[in-house]
């Protein structure tokens, strides 16, 4: 019996590898170049707007339970998270500074698929067991493409259940607590502390998550921007401390992307050897940060109180912006320029956690571990909300609130587990669901295309462009 669970667990080890390698580079990658020149960089062209439409110049109240900026928080509270992090400092210990070059592409095409498939989560919303208006790809599968597609819907909301699960999350914030906060006090990193920091946490994420989608929206609006405020205030502290090292890194990132003179990883030889097993590695690490293409965006964007498809597209374009080019931008070059990636064998977030304490020696770690609980409890809120529209989807909305039992559980599991196999399992399921999300979004992007021009169209003639 060992032997055969050793197998499945080496099984579901090997596919979580294959399938966020090739498969998920071409569907994300691919999918989303498709959408940046099909709409001849549309969207781009409009990222003011989108922004306007966040600070509510042009806030249209229609059915749903967010309001656009709302909305955007849940979206980024699930993102902006221990990708920004730990994925960061994990690209650059095996990829080295040209890894963030392939991230911010990642980014930039990431934004045009955001655009489209939140668009159509807008576009093609339908209604739960309540009777209640909710939006994301499952109802963009069966709404846009027919009933006859539904199957595609429930593969994707099977898979949502486990792919949102927290355990990851509240692993790493768990070891965070204890590590950087709990063992310099004298307490022991043992099986009891876990679980009792894992009982804490499933109390306050049930607080917020059992309240439902406005509760968790107007967490989220609270904090999403204390902590990138925060984040952002120690970063520029450091780089500043560094200044005259960035301009050095940020062209290292751009001729390492080509080179890859620092790449520790294995060679792919299907997308170019050293170079595309870089590349490989930093589409991968975006794709865990921004998620774009996954499918979770146009969840919380179907969920906004708009009448207007193209601005919620616009607004879900600022999140891989927000996250990827601009957060985790910040991360990397703190690594870099304190001189951490170089000279310590940390990885993840231990290399993080290195990088501030050598800018702010003795509390550089606490200043950390404050980020990091803002971003991990913010993505054990939202992802929550995530499972249960799938739940509902799927069982019926007078149903889905048992998923929120077995995902508060779950936070527990995940702060006392090892959580290799777990991990290996949430990210096969994760991966799956950018199936469903892409290949509805680039079937319906047509829909988009014209709505979008009869929109800009109207913003003109009524002189608001």
């Amino acid at each position: 019996m060992a032997a055969i669970i050793d197998a499945l667990e080496q099984g579901i080890v090997s596919f979580s590898n294959w399938i966020w390698g090739m498969p998920l580079l071409l569907l994300l990658t691919g999918g989303g170049l498709f959408f940046l020149v099909y709409s001849l960089f549309l969207p781009y062209r409009y990222f003011f707007h989108g922004i306007n439409v966040l600070r509510g110049k042009y806030d249209v109240r229609g059915p749903g339970q967010l309001s656009p900026y709302q909305a955007l928080s849940t979206a980024l509270a699930s993102t902006v998270g221990m990708g920004n992090i730990a994925g960061v400092a994990v690209a650059i210990s095996i990829g080295g500074p040209g890894a963030i070059f392939w991230m911010w592409v990642s980014a930039f095409v990431g934004m045009a698929t955001n655009f489209f498939t939140c668009a159509q989560a807008s576009m093609f919303r339908g209604k739960d067991s309540r009777g209640e208006i909710q939006g994301g790809p499952m109802y963009v599968i069966t709404e846009g493409l027919g009933r006859a597609w539904k199957p595609l819907a429930y593969i994707f909301c099977f898979c949502c259940l486990f792919g949102t699960l927290s355990s990851f999350q509240a692993n790493q914030l768990t070891q965070a607590i204890i590590n950087i906060g709990l063992v310099p006090m004298g307490v022991e990193n043992n099986f009891t502390s876990k679980l009792v920091v894992g009982i804490v946490l499933t109390v306050v994420t049930a607080i917020v998550v059992l309240g439902g989608i406005q509760r968790i929206g107007n967490w989220a609006g609270k904090m999403v921007p204390i902590m990138i405020v925060l984040y952002f205030g120690a970063v520029l502290v450091i780089l500043f401390m560094n200044i005259e090292m960035v301009p050095h890194y940020l062209k290292l990132i751009v001729t390492n992307a080509f080179t890859a003179e620092n790449y520790k990883g294995l060679p792919d030889p299907i997308t170019g050897g050293i170079v595309g097993g870089l590349i490989v590695l930093g589409v991968r690490r975006a794709s865990f940060s921004n998620e774009a293409g996954i499918g979770t965006a146009p969840m919380a964007l179907g969920a906004t109180k708009s009448v207007e498809p193209i601005r919620e597209g616009l607004v879900a374009m600022l999140s891989p912006a927000i996250d990827t080019l601009i957060v985790c931008t910040c991360t990397a070059l703190a690594i870099l320029v304190t001189g951490v990636w170089q000279t310590s064998s940390d990885n993840g977030v231990l290399l993080t956690s290195t990088a501030f304490n050598s800018a702010f020696p003795g509390f550089g770690n606490y200043i950390l571990m404050v980020c990091i609980f803002f971003f991990a409890i913010t993505s054990l809120f939202s992802y929550c909300y995530y499972g249960n529209k799938s739940m509902s989807f799927m069982i019926g909305a007078h149903r889905a609130h048992y998923y929120n039992y077995f995902y508060l559980a779950m936070i527990v599991v995940g702060a006392v587990a090892s959580m290799t196999t777990i991990i290996s399992l949430i990210d096969a399921a994760y991966a799956i669901m950018a199936f469903p999300t892409m290949i509805s979004g680039i079937i319906l992007a047509p829909r988009v295309m014209k709505e979008a021009k009869s929109y800009f169209a109207r913003m003109k003639a009524e002189g608001k462009l």
